[in-house]
């Protein structure tokens, strides 16, 4: 009798603490969406869902919030006066303001960009670069692995400290955790400044699964950038067993705003670091060889609106004739499934490439829940087949195309730092365009409804949505 009074009391406790925490997620959670999920799950199951809240829950958010503000108002005159290099744009015949807002630059023209469609091609292009850098490289990765690529980039990156090079280096703590200790410490003693695994645990990044960062980007003296969805391992070459042949683009930049990726990248610096860097780097712009209008829209959980979101939003909306977009994981937010089923009953040629290849499970059987609503409206759901795909790109008419790292999920709009590099002009879109088309070449789009799946698909699909808003 008294251990069934003690478990009594012990369950109405618990009770307690998770309706106290639901009440807490419904006033911080950031979307209907979370609130929602975070109040069922902590009071229908508190014993699984309390410790998930603690580590997962957006209370755990301000700390990190401050501490990001504190870093962009630190570096907000660079800000400034990287915009004030813009020249303006010609006549655009896609209305620019939401793209710049949501990016915090101004449109700059004089800018070169050559699409890089496999991991070879990125490599080669990355690799050149860095072996004719003069003065500084920057990097920032989410995945790296000491691996036979991941080895490559280490010798060159040695041999460009020997020769003088200065090199700041950050890699994810989650998605770099298998990273020797070796590896980390045979560049620092090479003198390369790096934020890795082990190092700079402040407080506010401490027990911090969320709020990743998911950037992939190199800078090379300022004049050449690199951004996609490429990170450093032998499986972006197509080596992995399971996943090859690997389908993925990465975008080589010069010009302008190339200056716009560096300061995303000092940013991110000073916020792990607390160490500004900005007098160590070049500002002045340096025009291509073509005009191509770009700009660079660094989006995280730190943003005053949801800007992954947003951006994915305003092209969409934008769309007249096409709107093509290419992503490994499709989990949407309600704003940009809407926008995407307006677009279509508008009669906007809409079409969402995905892989039929899974690496990570929960994310596909999610997407499944949400393909029915769009077919309805017309959408037009590809699957690639010949190997993964993990590219994430888009293409709007002949006036707008993206190459960057954001993941039409939840994860990417608002709970990791992302990376977006969007060009506004006619030949930029045919590139895309084309690329993509070659794509399609290789998917279906033979999609049958969920209610005609296999029985298990049907049953967990609804169930994985429910976990959209972290997914």
């Amino acid at each position: 009798m008294v251990w069934f009074v003690l478990s009594t009391g012990a369950l109405v406790v618990i009770w307690g603490v998770a309706a106290v925490a639901a009440l807490r997620a419904a006033r911080t959670s950031r979307t209907p969406q979370g609130a929602i999920g975070w109040v069922v799950f902590l009071l229908s199951a508190p014993m699984i869902a309390l410790p998930a809240f603690m580590v997962f829950g957006d209370h755990r958010f301000r700390g990190y919030w401050r501490a990001r503000r504190a870093a962009e108002r630190a570096l907000l005159p660079r800000r400034a006066k990287t915009s004030a290099l813009s020249e303006p744009p010609l006549t655009l015949p896609i209305n620019p303001a939401p793209f710049e807002a949501i990016a915090g630059f101004k449109i700059c023209r004089g800018n070169d960009m050559t699409l890089l469609v496999n991991g070879r091609q990125t490599f080669d292009s990355i690799f050149e670069a860095i072996d004719g850098a003069q003065e500084y490289i920057l990097l920032q990765y989410y995945i790296l692995r000491s691996d036979s690529i991941g080895d490559q980039l280490h010798a060159r990156l040695l041999a460009a400290a020997k020769r003088g090079v200065k090199i700041w280096m950050m890699v994810d703590k989650i998605g770099s955790r298998q990273l020797p200790r070796a590896y980390i410490e045979e560049l620092e003693h090479a003198g390369i400044h790096l934020v890795a695994p082990g190092r700079y645990r402040r407080p506010w990044t401490r027990m911090r699964i969320n709020f990743r960062n998911h950037r992939k980007t190199v800078i090379v003296d300022g004049r050449i950038g690199f951004t996609g969805g490429i990170n450093v391992g032998d499986e972006y070459l197509g080596l992995s067993p399971t996943l090859s042949p690997w389908r993925d683009t990465h975008v080589r930049l010069s010009g302008p705003v190339v200056l716009q990726l560096q300061l995303s990248f000092a940013e991110d610096w000073h916020w792990y670091t607390q160490e500004p860097i900005l007098d160590h780097l070049h500002w002045e712009p340096h025009p291509g060889t073509e005009d191509r209008p770009a700009l660079i829209a660094a989006t995280g959980p730190g943003d005053a609106v949801g800007n992954g979101s947003m951006l994915y939003f305003s092209a969409i909306t934008a769309a007249q004739e096409r709107v093509w977009l290419a992503s490994p994981y499709f989990v949407p937010d309600q704003e940009v499934s809407a926008a995407l089923q307006h677009a279509s009953l508008r009669g906007v040629d809409v079409r969402i490439l995905l892989p039929e290849k899974v690496d990570h499970y929960l994310p596909w059987l999610a997407s499944f829940a949400f393909f029915d609503e769009l077919q309805a409206a017309g959408v037009q759901i590809y699957r690639y087949r010949d190997g993964f795909m993990h590219q994430k790109c888009f293409v709007v008419d002949e006036t707008l195309s993206g190459v960057g790292t954001c993941n039409l999920d939840n994860r990417s709009f608002r709970l990791n730092f992302e990376t977006m590099a969007l060009l506004f002009d006619q030949a930029s879109a045919l590139d895309v365009a084309e690329m993509l088309e070659r794509d399609f070449v290789n998917a279906s789009d033979e999609l049958e409804p969920l209610s005609q799946q296999k029985p298990l698909l049907r049953i967990m699909a609804p169930m994985a949505r429910l976990l959209a808003p972290v997914l």
